[in-house]
Parts: structure tokens; C-alpha cells; sequence
């Protein structure tokens, strides 16, 4: 009897197995939707958090309900308001008269995902709360400092800031989220299997997770050893740099959005089946990553021009760096 060859899977393999199960799960909440999920997928495994923005009703919370429950780890939600504090957020110190100390009490923020909900209806002191949350994953109070467990991922809904009662998130807000997505309107035929679908009951009552933390902290790993060739490095600093430089810009791209490109092109190109990254993957993450960043001068605002729009022509524009006649072994050499 002939030996049946068994192959035990790659870490990739792994990697897209999980993210597949993930991302079916989700789509059964938000139907007609793959982009959406792809860049959310991306982003939880950049290590970066998503920022979802449009009009109410089109299922901004869904989808970030759903990616959480997808995942059997710690969860919790917050509702921004305009009266919310930044203690709310991240905890607060109360004295015990038992031990004559103080204890702290550990706010929403300490979960593995954090839904932010609205977050453009709290204060830009409460927004702020999350500033040192999303970049060192890390809350401070009264002078000591608590680590956040790994994986964590901010996933924040914001209406459009034309709506009553919102407040514009403050640059510094916007550049530590590392992708920001649109669902927008559904087509009619998404719209009409949603109808039959949901019409009945919550699709997110009936869903369980098909991954867990520790699993995700190792498709993580799969990702930060993604090769990186110089020459794609070269490419996303130059893309980044060259934001900088528009006349229809006034605030370009930071430094941290480099990082950012970078780390999402790496998970694009994990969940594409290779282990190492090319510049079709650069180019499939660099609006959901750059537009958000990018403040337009007080003409280009009266222009109508939109900051999506003016990268997708800077990536038509800046030189692509050429592979080797080896098929894939320029992108191989390095990471």
C-alpha cells in the first residue's frame, strides 16, 4: 500500500485558513462587503487599529461587532458621548479605607479589542484618552503605568463631521489609526439578501468565534517575518515622502505612516500566500492607509479634491520598482 504524503501546514497556510474562517464570519453580518473585511483583516494583523468611517445605518458598529466576536478574547465597547470623561476610558484610581490605598480600577480600554463607538461625538480631551492606548499600548495614572495585553486593536465608527454634534478627531488621533474604511451603500442585491437574511433575527446573536487570542498573536508573528526587500522599502518611503510635497496637501504623511504602510503591506501580502511582499500589495493598502493622514490645503478643499483621489494618482505617478527576470527573487533577497 502506497505511504500518503502528508505536508504539515506552513505557517502560512495557518494564517490563511484563520483569516478566511474570520472573514466569512464577519461577512455573514455585513453581506456584499469582501473590501471592507480584507482591509479590517489587515489591520488586525498589522498590529494597527481601523477607524470606520460613514453615514449612520450602513453597519460601521456590525462590522466591528462582528470581527470582535469572530475572536474568543477579551471584548469591550465604548459609547462616546460628549460627557464622557477620559477616566472613563482608561480607568480610574479610587482610595479603599480598608488598606488606606489607592486601587486602581481598570477602565474599558483594557480588552484585547476595544469598540470605540461614535468616537467623533466625545471631546477632543476625551478622544485623547487614547493617544498613548493605540501607540505604546500602555495606560498611564497618576504616575503609573499599566501594559495593555497583546493583541490589542482599537476598531472606532465616526459619523461624517457635517453631522450635528461631532467633533473632527484631532491629527494626531488620526495618524495612530493605521487604515480608515468606508462601508458606503449597499447594492441592490446585497441589500435584497440582507433584507431576507436579517429580516427575521440578528446574525450576531448567532455568531461564535473561530479564533482566539493566542492563535491571533501568532499569525502576528507569521506577519513581522514577511521579507521585505530594499527596493520596496525604498518605495514606500518615496510614496510617503511624496505626500509631503503636493501643492494640494498642507499636513503630508508622518514618519509613522511609513511604519504603518509597511507593516499593512506585509499583512497583505501574508494573506495573499506569500511570504514576501511586492508592490501590488503596497498599492492595495495605500489609500485605506494614507487618505486619512493627509490634510488638504483651503483650495483643494474649495476644489471638492479628496485625499483618496490625490494618492491613487501618486501611485500612478511615483516609478515602480522593477523585479528581476527570476520570477519573485527580487523580492526575496531581503528583510
Amino acid at each position: 500500500m502506497a505511504a500518503t504524503n502528508y505536508r504539515q501546514p506552513s505557517p502560512l497556510d495557518e494564517l490563511n485558513a484563520t483569516a478566511q474562517r474570520i472573514a466569512a464570519n464577519v461577512e455573514r453580518v455585513l453581506v456584499g462587503k469582501p473590501e471592507v473585511v480584507r482591509i479590517a483583516l489587515v489591520t488586525l494583523l498589522a498590529e494597527g487599529h481601523l477607524l470606520v468611517e460613514d453615514v449612520p445605518g450602513v453597519g460601521k458598529t456590525s462590522l466591528a461587532k462582528a470581527l470582535a466576536r469572530s475572536i474568543d478574547c477579551t471584548v469591550s465597547r465604548i459609547q462616546f458621548t460628549p460627557d464622557l470623561l477620559p477616566s472613563d476610558v482608561t480607568g480610574v484610581s479610587i482610595f479603599n479605607r480598608q488598606t488606606n490605598e489607592f486601587e486602581f480600577r481598570p477602565g474599558p480600554v483594557f480588552a484585547n479589542i476595544v469598540v470605540g463607538d461614535e468616537i467623533n461625538r466625545a471631546s477632543p480631551k476625551t478622544q485623547s484618552a487614547l493617544l498613548e492606548c493605540m501607540e505604546e499600548e500602555q495606560v498611564t495614572v497618576d504616575t503609573s503605568t499599566y501594559p495593555l495585553e497583546s493583541p490589542f486593536m482599537v476598531i472606532a465608527t465616526q459619523n461624517p463631521i457635517e453631522m450635528e454634534g461631532t467633533y473632527a478627531l484631532p491629527e494626531a488621533q488620526r495618524d495612530r489609526f493605521t487604515a480608515r474604511v468606508s462601508i458606503g451603500y449597499p447594492d441592490p442585491q446585497a441589500e435584497l439578501a440582507m433584507v431576507d437574511e436579517h429580516a427575521g433575527h440578528n446574525p450576531l446573536a448567532d455568531l461564535q468565534p473561530v479564533s482566539h487570542a493566542d492563535q491571533v498573536r501568532g499569525l502576528i508573528e507569521t506577519v513581522r517575518a514577511i521579507t521585505l526587500s530594499p527596493d520596496i522599502r525604498r518605495y514606500c518611503v518615496e510614496l510617503v515622502s511624496t505626500t509631503r510635497r503636493l501643492p494640494e496637501i498642507r499636513i503630508g504623511a508622518s514618519p509613522r505612516s511609513t511604519l504603518h504602510l509597511v507593516r499593512a503591506a506585509r499583512a497583505q501580502a501574508a494573506l495573499s500566500g506569500r511570504d514576501f511582499v511586492v508592490p501590488d500589495d503596497v498599492h492595495s493598502v495605500a489609500v485605506p492607509v494614507l487618505a486619512h493622514r493627509l490634510v488638504l490645503t483651503p483650495e483643494a478643499q474649495a476644489g471638492r479634491r479628496s485625499t483618496a483621489e490625490l494618492i491613487r494618482g501618486l501611485v500612478a505617478r511615483v516609478p515602480v520598482p522593477q523585479a528581476s527576470a527570476e520570477p519573485h527573487g527580487h523580492w526575496m533577497r531581503s528583510r
